[in-house]
């Protein structure tokens, strides 16, 4: 573990400390279990060591709706991933998202001051806006109308517990809808973004067997209206089990278009019907199916950059427990919150999101590109809906300095209080970025786990201090250390391989279709004996803070000097991408920082290229407009890597490229640009955004020699 003594880059106050929900939750730990902790590491920790307990208060801390059986709440088995939680307990996703008990205690303080119902009822849910210019709201009330509707519809159409309900949606409120009509039957949702190519979605959906599917006739993007109505008639003709076809006309609304959608649909063997007609049956009282902890929620799915893509399993309860402790205790999600996450239905965090209703907050929605109609449409968004917690990708900051935006300059942001990123590590100067050009006063919680979890291992804590290039602390009860493959033991000091010691709720309950859990086995403990190995690569940084508290005791208040321990992460990359020259392991994202620092460097992407028996660094780098690749920058770059990490950082070889090929998430691929540089085929290429950019890679002469 490295010890550093640097200063933080924010701080919080102590009103942000008294007035958050994990102050609230230390207090109840207080009161209900005799428990006193100085300090996160403290909370940490015992959340490591009674982990059984832990869970179990956070259940009670949140009185989520079901019947939870806390007697028996961890049944041990020898094998990490046959463990069970929870398993004499039932409950209800969707019943704990349109109910939250946040909720009356909103509407209980409002009635109190104003002595009005009606503005309780109308307490916000979602509002959805479009890079079109449209807007929409639902408050709770309205949400629960429609979800009652569209489930109802479900269910005269034979939609039972266990069947599969898809979408190819936009991130929209008829999605959630949709979402949450499924989760209220006990069916399992499963959702793809509409720019997923036509066998991308078939890869993932044929696996699966869908009975109903939710799709939009088109969608907006850059300014651009794109119709799918073809690609979604191609797709139902090979979904034999497809019961009906529910088209949301995103696009447009009684138009040429829907004529053209119905007349394609209809030629198909699957019965079709808009949203509009699907959702306008009677309404029925809303009831919830009460399903086990374990039962199935969701179907995500991985990359598929490497094969066909792992249908991969989200429980019920271990999706709920989960997001609920990230949502309201690292991420400070509280009742009057605005929440804000730039994402598309076919990320994990568009179902992270959508958990903060359990808290009683309000979903602002865009769907659209981040830089149109303006490239500063996010923070307009954030500005003018009051946003208090703002998410996006560590890329889409890094984008934003490039373009030297400066939102502070700009907008007002007074209730901006927490900025999160994911999908990559977020560089040192991101921070430094988005402290000086969009606001000081800010929680910069980057934040990391992934699809596999559908959830985080590292992530924020408003409570405590933001280190520059650091993930704030471990989640509580996750057992995350680094780990060294080769020698299968916990790293002590440097870099290793990012790991989970025990079970926790939201690991997936296994893969679609996976009877033997050959497929789930090798993916996460095919590393480590028993041990969850997740592919990250990074380090924990150790930070002693001397300070003096005051200590209440039965007699009078005394200051007592203590040493505060925090422990940070820092994220290097995925470990499949790790480069070995040497015999030397490197992280891609310590290049990544120091070249993309560069005026003249748009983005890069680093790879290992097998070479006279070695490996070797090969640096592709996408340039800024009416830059070159001269031998004057190539030697610059190479001094900034040199300078700033060490010598078998620098690349062997710096290649210009027009673009780089990302998923549809925007995560760079460093494996499928790899093996298109070692001639070997990638697969199912519909993964990507841009999978005509992997040309650019093939058959370099440069790589010859």
């Amino acid at each position: 573990m490295t010890v550093q003594s640097t200063m933080p880059i924010w701080t919080p106050s102590q009103a942000r400390i008294d007035g958050s929900n994990i102050t609230r939750y230390l207090q109840f730990l207080r009161d209900e279990y005799s428990l006193t902790f100085n300090h996160y590491q403290q909370l940490h920790q015992w959340s490591i060591d009674n982990t059984v307990v832990f869970w179990g208060s956070l259940v009670r801390f949140f009185q989520l709706k079901g019947h939870f059986n806390l007697d028996r709440i961890f049944v041990e088995d020898d094998c990490f991933y046959h463990c069970q939680w929870f398993p004499d307990s039932t409950l209800n996703f969707a019943e704990n998202l349109l109910y939250p008990k946040n909720i009356t205690d909103f509407n209980t303080a409002i009635n109190t001051h104003t002595h009005s119902k009606s503005k309780s009822d109308n307490k916000l849910a979602i509002i959805s806006h479009g890079e079109d210019g449209r807007r929409s709201e639902l408050s709770y009330k309205q949400l629960r109308d429609e979800v009652t509707r569209v489930a109802g519809a479900m269910r005269e159409l034979g939609i039972v517990k266990g069947d599969r309900v898809a979408a190819i949606l936009p991130n929209c409120s008829e999605a959630i809808i949709a979402m949450l009509a499924t989760t209220s039957i006990g069916a399992i949702w499963s959702s793809c973004s509409p720019d997923f190519g036509h066998q991308g979605i078939l890869d993932r959906f044929t696996q699966i067997k869908p009975k109903l599917l939710f799709a939009c006739n088109g969608y907006h993007y850059a300014g651009k209206a794109i119709n799918i109505t073809a690609k979604v008639t191609a797709i139902i003709s090979e979904l034999p089990e497809l019961r009906k076809l529910i088209i949301v006309p995103y696009l447009t609304a009684d138009t040429e278009t829907d004529k053209n959608a119905e007349t394609s649909t209809s030629s198909a063997a699957v019965k079709f019907c808009h949203w509009q007609h699907f959702s306008a049956v009677t309404p029925h009282s809303l009831s919830f199916a009460a399903v086990k902890f374990s039962d199935p929620l969701y179907i995500l799915y991985s990359s598929g950059t490497t094969g066909m893509p792992k249908c991969i399993v989200h429980s019920v309860g271990g999706t709920l427990l989960q997001h609920v402790k990230e949502l309201a205790l690292h991420t400070d999600v509280q009742v009057d919150d605005r929440i804000f996450y730039y994402t598309t239905c076919g990320w994990m965090m568009w179902n992270w999101l959508v958990s903060s209703l359990s808290q009683g907050a309000t979903l602002v929605l865009f769907d659209g590109s981040p830089f149109h109609p303006h490239r500063q449409i996010l923070f307009e968004l954030a500005d003018s809906e009051k946003v208090s917690i703002f998410g996006a990708s560590a890329k889409y900051y890094s984008a934003c300095d490039k373009a030297a935006l400066r939102p502070v300059n700009d907008y007002d942001l007074r209730h901006l209080k927490t900025l999160l990123s994911t999908g990559s590590p977020l560089s040192h100067e991101s921070f430094d970025y988005i402290y000086q050009y969009i606001k000081k006063d800010l929680c910069v919680s980057s934040i990391s786990g992934g699809t596999d979890i559908i959830s985080c291992f590292t992530l924020g804590m408003p409570t405590l201090p933001v280190y520059r290039g650091e993930l704030q602390c471990l989640g509580l009860g996750m057992d995350v250390a680094f780990m060294h493959s080769e020698e299968s033991k916990q790293v002590t000091e440097g870099k290793g391989e990012l790991v989970c010691r025990q079970p926790f709720p939201s690991m997936p309950t296994g893969f679609w279709q996976d009877s033997n859990d050959g497929k789930y086995h090798h993916a996460y403990f095919s590393r480590f004996v028993n041990i969850w190995a997740h592919g990250d690569y990074g380090e924990l940084i150790m930070h002693h803070i001397d300070t003096s508290i005051n200590v209440n005791s039965d007699d009078e208040n005394t200051l007592q000097d203590i040493e505060i321990n925090q422990i940070g992460v820092i994220i290097h990359g995925r470990s499949d991408a790790v480069l070995n020259p040497g015999g030397v392991r490197i992280g891609t994202a310590e290049i990544y920082r120091q070249v993309e620092r560069l005026p003249e460097i748009q983005e890069s992407i680093a790879i290992g290229q097998q070479w006279q028996g070695d490996v070797r660094v090969v640096l592709f780098v996408r340039l800024s407009a009416n830059i070159a690749l001269d031998s004057q920058l190539i030697h610059k770059i190479k001094q900034v890597i040199r300078r700033n990490t060490s010598p078998r950082h620098v690349p062997a070889k710096i290649i210009a490229v027009a673009d780089i090929p990302k998923t549809i998430s925007g995560k760079i691929v460093e494996l499928a640009v790899r093996n298109v540089v070692h001639g070997i085929a990638v697969t199912n290429k519909d993964a990507l955004a841009n999978p005509e950019a992997l040309a650019l890679f093939a058959n370099l002469a440069e790589l010859q020699y």
